[in-house]
């Protein structure tokens, strides 16, 4: 029997254990908010590298040396996959999509500041090497072909084994980018009503923040492809997680779900063993080869399920497109304003009281092409948007966290607001600026994340 460093998983109650031990106190609450994005080589149109002059190496070794970020491989002698520093991390994902993972902070000030931030330090060396970068939910140009693909261990096997599950499982992993945002919870009841609030409104703050309307080069039929593309991933590891839907589920119910989720992979020694044939409950109880299950493959199982929300050790919610900067702190601010204000939470819950798993299911099947425009229970979905918005601005209101003007997180919420008042999405928006300009002219010149190139 081969012995792992990390606690052997012996009974159920080890299974829970992730989950209690992340319980904060409510003075306590942060926000970890997460920010994706794609480089464009500007003069070419083709995608950021991983190698190269003008490839990820090339930002890592800048942003090192100038501002003091720390590179990290996954074993000794492999390639630099993140960098650690001052703003939390820039991680990667398998096509070389940009990630900014922030430090957990208390305020959508000093998220909007890190996201700024991060973008400054960028700004020079993009400028230096032609790089632009683009907020949008789903590449607007590359094939898959087009794509390299960053040597993470645990991508090698996700690209085996995902296309077995799912037609769109490879665009998910190479052509999607989006805005996320990780919140703590106080005890089991506040992660389940989290988790079954936060489900039950993703499908709607999907087509709020739909912004992904182009795909190789061309203007498709919907308006998030993103949320397209997540359609048809995997379904025993994405969507909206049935088993949540009761109201009196606990972390037990989230348990089970997992247990019966294929695996991906799990390490030894640093080394990733594949293991895609097997459920995470066969696992525990069976073993694989001569291998246990641990508290650690656990978490990492944990991190390799991918439904709308996730429970790890915080509640995790991932149903947004990319966006550019002041919507990027838009889509935090309306989670802070709904699961951070007891009064905005409960009008929240009672918002949703009553909706079914089955029928939000059938409407993201919508939302992907007709945003706002969408229909539940025979109405447009644009009121239910709007009651959201209004929830989140008035739990922010009540929050009053001001910055040194004086302005509170409301802000954040402006330009949101102004779009759903009009029944409009950010994809929308820009596809009305755009008018006949060249989508690469367009994009480059004024959908970047950075000022323009000078010419």
């Amino acid at each position: 029997m081969i012995q792992p460093s990390s606690p052997p998983l012996r009974t159920y109650d080890d299974l829970l254990r992730l989950f209690q031990e992340s319980e904060t106190p409510k003075p306590d609450y942060a926000v970890g908010p997460e920010m994706e994005k794609f480089g464009i080589i500007a003069a070419t149109g083709e995608p950021l590298p991983y190698k190269g002059e003008r490839g990820v190496l090339a930002l890592f070794d800048v942003l090192s040396r100038d501002f003091g970020w720390k590179p990290e491989s996954e074993y000794a002698g492999g390639p630099p996959l993140l960098l650690n520093g001052h703003l939390g991390s820039i991680t990667l994902e398998p096509g070389a999509q940009f990630e900014l993972s922030g430090k957990a902070v208390k305020t959508i000030h000093e998220i909007d500041e890190q996201f700024r931030r991060h973008l400054r330090e960028l700004e020079n060396v993009s400028r230096a090497l032609g790089i632009r970068w683009l907020g949008v939910g789903f590449h607007p140009f590359a094939r898959r072909e087009d794509l390299e693909w960053v040597p993470k261990l645990r991508y090698e096997v996700m690209r085996k084994y995902l296309p077995t599950r799912g037609a769109h499982a490879l665009d998910m992993m190479l052509r999607t980018a989006t805005v996320q945002a990780n919140f703590d919870f106080a005890d089991e009841r506040t992660a389940m009503r989290q988790m079954r609030v936060a489900l039950a409104l993703t499908p709607f703050v999907t087509a709020m923040f739909a912004n992904s309307p182009w795909k190789e080069g061309k203007r498709h039929e919907g308006l998030s492809y993103r949320a397209r593309v997540w359609l048809d991933v995997d379904p025993d590891r994405s969507g909206l997680i049935p088993n949540l839907w009761k109201k009196n589920a606990g972390y037990a119910d989230y348990v089970e779900w997992a247990l019966d989720a294929p695996m991906l992979l799990f390490k030894r020694d640093g080394n990733i063993v594949p293991n895609t044939g097997q459920t995470f409950r066969s696992f525990w109880k069976d073993g694989f080869q001569e291998h246990r299950a641990t508290s650690a493959d656990w978490e990492l199982h944990l991190n390799t399920l991918f439904p709308e929300v996730r429970l790890k050790r915080t509640v995790e919610v991932r149903g947004a497109d990319s966006q550019r900067t002041e919507l990027a702190s838009a889509l935090v601010a309306l989670w802070v304003g709904i699961l951070y204000d007891e009064r905005a939470f409960d009008e929240a819950e009672a918002l949703v009281d009553g909706f079914q798993h089955d029928e939000l299911a059938a409407l993201r099947e919508q939302t992907w092409i007709r945003g706002l425009a969408a229909e539940f229970r025979g109405k447009s979905i644009v009121t239910v948007a709007e009651s959201i918005v209004e929830i989140a601005r008035r739990g922010l209101e009540r929050r009053a966290e001001r910055d040194e003007t004086g302005r509170d997180e409301t802000i954040f919420l402006a330009r949101l607001a102004h779009l759903v008042s009009r029944g409009m999405t950010p994809a929308e928006a820009m596809l009305q600026e755009q008018g006949t300009m060249p989508l690469a002219r367009y994009l480059f010149e004024r959908g970047s994340l950075l000022p323009p190139l000078p010419q």
